[in-house]
């Protein structure tokens, strides 16, 4: 599993257009989002798709964000952890 290329990042485009829209993350570089002063979530690729590594708890969970469902279950996931966050 490699961190994601620039070319992943554009098949990635609509997902990552959906996390700036959310305030409290900051997209640091392309692809890498923290949240206040920690890594928040940041993506990989291999041959069978796309992932991303998200805080969802203390640690980080690699979750699929390959199909349009996969990513629309991610984001929820990102929304309610953080909407749980206060």
């Amino acid at each position: 599993m490699r961190h994601a290329t620039a070319e992943d990042l554009d098949a990635l485009e609509p997902l990552l257009a959906e996390l700036r829209a959310i305030t409290s993350l900051r997209e640091r570089k392309r692809g890498s989002f923290s949240r206040g002063s920690k890594a928040f979530v940041h993506f990989h690729a291999d041959d069978d798709g796309f992932y991303a590594d998200a805080r969802l708890d203390e640690a980080f969970s690699r979750l699929g964000v390959t199909t349009a469902a996969e990513q629309a279950d991610f984001l929820s996931r990102v929304r309610e952890v953080l909407a749980g966050s206060g």
